[in-house]
Parts: structure tokens; C-alpha cells; sequence
């Protein structure tokens, strides 16, 4: 179980690299320590206790690993981006509109790990592009963690000869508004992906995941003219909690505001030289 957030993991962790291709890992979380205390504690407070060592550890291992991703990311001159959202915010559906744009702007390979508790339904979406997508199912743990991205990029070719890997990886996290934003995975760059039917209040009631993004995506702006959303205000919202944040206004199935996300990704970038 996590301590973070309580998710179970008894189904343990699949990652598969194409419909063929299974590796099982049993993903654990907790761990026993001891120590000295000068008062009996009360069973509450141990139990207290015990939880904020279990997630301090847990933070501090899941840490280590994203930073050994992230010396492997800048080694193979790849901007790794990690896509949070809740469920339904169509990131799967940006992230094909986003591959097909790339790829007709040419020169830069792209891959793709997805996160999902089960089903491999999304990365066969991004496979029908011609892009590597690597599914990662969780069983019933509700986010990504470092480790699971470290093997999940050894199917990408980012193993021995990291100069072969992809020059953009986008990773799509799990969906969920909560754990992700606690869980470094070795990124460049956070980006939220917020859904206009998600209502307003989305940023206000689940701040700390804004606030750890450095992008937020506002989509399914076609949507607009028949919700009673105001997207200013939702703007309003996120401003209030992730001053430093760039807000982009877009629709994956329209194409409108794709091309300042597209640029946003090519400016963020390394340079060509880097790979």
C-alpha cells in the first residue's frame, strides 16, 4: 500500500512495450523501521508515527529514482514531459492531435509511455500514429512513480545506447487530481491538463497539482458555447494557486490553440545538437 496516498498495489505492475511483451514487477511500498522512543506512544500515535516514516521513505526512494531519470533524460538529450489530469480531460486525445502535428513538422522522434490502472486502450491509440508506446498498467495504484518510468524506458531504447532514444517522451500519468503532483518521475516539465467540462472550481479544490505544473492546458474549448463555464474565471483560478504558470486555451479536436502548444513543446525542447 502506499502511504501517501493508500492506494493498494495487489495486482502488482504491468509494463508492456507491444501486445506480446509482458514484464511483471510486484510493486511495494511499505516498509518496517524501528525506533527508540522515550514515551509509549499511544497505538494511534504509533500508527501515526509509522505512517509519516513509511511516506518519507517512500518520497525519498521515489526522489532518488527520478533524479537517476532525469541525468538519463538530459544524457539522451530528451525532454521528458509528464501529463497529469483527472480522468476524461481528453489527454490521450490531445496527445494524438500533438504526435500527428509533430510528426508533420518533422525531426523530432517521439515516444510515448501511458499510465492507466488497467487496459492498454490508450497506447494503442498512439501506436496507430506510428509512434512507440509503452503501456504501463498499475493494478490499483493510482499514479506513475520513478521507478515505473526507469523500466518502462528500457523498452524505449533508452538503455545502453541512450543516443538512440526519442527526442520527446510524453508521459500520461494516471488520472487523478491528487498523488501524481507528490510523485517526481524524473521530468522536465509538469503540464496539467485541465477539461473546460471539469467545471471552474477545479484549480481552487485541488491546488497542489496546479501549482506543480508548469503548463496547464485548458481543453475541449469547443465545448464553450454550450457549457455554462467561464473560462476566465477558471484562469482566475489557477493564477490564484500557480502564479507562475502559462495557461493555454486549446481544443485537440478542432486544432484550435495547438499550434502555441506545439511551440511551447519545440521551445522547451534541447537543442537539436543535444541528441
Amino acid at each position: 500500500m502506499c502511504a501517501t496516498c493508500g492506494c493498494g498495489t495487489s495486482g502488482g505492475v504491468t509494463i508492456t512495450a507491444d501486445p506480446g511483451h509482458q514484464h511483471q514487477h510486484q510493486h511495494e511500498h511499505e516498509h518496517e523501521h524501528e525506533h527508540e522512543h522515550k514515551h509509549t506512544p499511544t497505538p494511534a500515535q504509533a500508527r501515526e508515527q509509522r505512517r509519516v516514516v513509511v511516506e518519507r521513505d517512500l518520497l525519498a526512494r521515489n526522489d532518488e529514482q527520478a533524479h537517476r531519470n532525469r541525468e538519463r533524460f538530459q544524457a539522451s538529450g530528451v525532454l521528458a514531459l509528464n501529463l497529469v489530469s483527472s480522468p476524461g480531460s481528453g489527454k490521450t486525445t490531445l496527445l494524438v492531435a500533438t504526435i500527428e502535428r509533430l510528426l508533420r513538422r518533422g525531426g523530432i522522434p517521439i515516444a510515448v509511455i501511458e499510465g492507466d490502472q488497467q487496459t492498454s486502450l490508450d497506447a494503442q491509440r498512439i501506436r496507430a500514429t506510428g509512434v512507440p508506446a509503452v503501456q504501463i498498467n498499475t493494478g490499483s495504484a493510482c499514479h506513475l512513480d520513478a521507478d515505473m518510468v526507469d523500466r518502462a524506458l528500457d523498452h524505449l531504447g533508452m538503455g545502453e545506447a541512450p543516443e538512440g532514444g526519442p527526442g520527446v517522451v510524453f508521459i500520461e500519468n494516471v488520472g487523478n487530481l491528487v498523488c501524481p503532483a507528490a510523485f517526481d518521475l524524473g521530468e522536465a516539465h509538469k503540464v496539467a491538463v485541465l477539461s473546460v467540462t471539469e467545471g471552474e472550481d477545479k484549480p481552487a479544490k485541488y491546488p497542489a497539482m496546479f501549482r506543480a505544473a508548469d503548463l496547464v492546458v485548458i481543453n475541449k474549448c469547443d465545448l464553450l458555447p454550450y457549457l455554462d463555464v467561464n473560462v476566465a474565471l477558471i484562469e482566475e483560478h489557477i493564477a490564484a494557486v500557480a502564479a507562475d504558470a502559462q495557461v493555454l486555451r486549446v481544443s485537440a479536436t478542432t486544432g484550435e490553440g495547438l499550434d502555441a502548444w506545439i511551440d511551447w513543446i519545440l521551445a522547451a525542447s534541447p537543442p537539436t545538437d543535444a541528441r
